[in-house]
């Protein structure tokens, strides 16, 4: 027992559930990361073509909401690649403090976001609709996901 300071049988348990939150952690914070990517690079080095094609060429989820901004889809795009870079932080350092703050960052932009589609969908087909609503719910979900606490606690 000389060679295993540390290996109790609930102090094992925790190490690997702590090593699956994680994982499971990372891939989500992945998932964010690739979605700030596609959004806040296409809104902001080609915003007009984001705000007449997203999210696919033939869609048109932006030019629904408003009149075209180039300032505001701009801001919008660089606000996506901020997220990008605290996601890839937290991704980086796979801790339960950077996955939380993370969670947070996130929650805070989709909640609104969310709630502001979710109520403007006035002329959008229902698969439009359906797949607006439901992506913008995934995203909360996944930022509340990193919000939790990891099993079994932090590790050394």
């Amino acid at each position: 027992h000389h060679w295993c300071h540390n290996c109790s049988s609930s102090s094992v348990y925790n190490n690997v559930t702590n090593s699956a939150s994680r994982k499971a952690k990372t891939v989500m914070a992945e998932a964010l990361a690739v979605s700030a990517a596609f959004v806040g690079g296409w809104a902001t080095f080609a915003p007009h073509s984001f705000y007449t094609s997203f999210p696919l060429p033939g869609r048109h989820w932006v030019s629904m909401a408003g009149a075209y901004d180039e300032h505001l889809v701009r801001d919008v795009g660089a606000l996506y690649l901020s997220l990008l870079v605290v996601t890839c932080w937290a991704i980086r350092r796979r801790s339960d403090e950077a996955f939380r703050v993370t969670g947070g960052t996130w929650a805070i932009f989709s909640l609104p976001h969310l709630l502001f589609h979710a109520t403007h969908l006035d002329g959008t087909g229902t698969l439009d609709s359906v797949t607006e609503v439901g992506s913008l719910t995934l995203t909360l979900l996944l930022a509340l996901a990193l919000l939790l606490p990891q099993r079994g606690g932090e590790s050394p």
